[in-house]
């Protein structure tokens, strides 16, 4: 007489099952928490493997990476940037001409973490409302900093740029720029789903 079974699904089972859906999302994990690392160890333990910010960094003493929108800031104030920002500035173009301009949001950006979680509350919520705003929204918010910068000569997306606020604040406990952050994870939450990723220029940094 033949007799059926019933897999039963084993722990070690599941746990591989989980890391194989999540692969990616594990990998960019730990792609953007050794990247803080590399900044860490520096301030922390005397380690200096990058120096500088997502902004702009030098990597084991040699390696400039600069975010070409903060040179192209410079530039609008009337300032010619040091030549190891525009070596900098090109690596990081090419490099992204390569692979792709959102490499930097899923793999580098701390940022990204918020606006997943983001994405998940409102999927565990149940929230539907709101909608992402138009892609070109990004093109008038670029004019937009780069006019104020001409008319101040100051570097005025740096000064609120969740993305360095974050980073310092991970780095050096500069708590008090969170504020921008919840502000990102309530939009994200509340109003338009992957807004802040939508909205913004897109940020090619270190």
């Amino acid at each position: 007489m033949a007799t059926s079974t019933i897999p039963v699904e084993t722990p070690q089972g599941a746990r591989r099952g989980f890391l194989a859906r999540n692969r990616w999302l594990l990998l960019r994990r730990a792609s953007q928490l050794l990247i803080l690392l590399a900044f860490l160890t520096g301030p922390w333990f005397g380690v200096w493997i990058a120096k500088g910010n997502l902004s702009s960094s030098l990597t084991l003493g040699v390696l400039p990476l600069t975010d070409p929108l903060l040179v192209l800031q410079t530039l609008v104030t009337g300032h010619l940037p040091y030549s190891s920002a525009l070596i900098g500035a090109a690596i990081v173009l090419g490099f992204y001409l390569l692979v792709g301009g959102r490499i930097f949001c899923s793999w580098v950006c701390p940022v990204n973490v918020v606006t997943d979680a983001a994405a998940w509350s409102r999927r565990r919520l149940g929230i539907k409302t709101g909608r992402a705003p138009d892609a070109n929204t990004r093109y008038w918010l670029l004019g937009a900093v780069l006019l104020a910068t001409a008319v101040t000569g100051a570097l005025v997306w740096e000064w609120v740029n969740p993305v360095s606020l974050l980073h310092r604040a991970l780095i050096f406990g500069l708590w008090g720029s969170l504020w921008a952050i919840a502000g990102i994870f309530a939009y994200d939450l509340l109003i338009a789903s992957r807004g802040w990723s939508t909205s913004v220029p897109r940020s090619t940094a270190t």
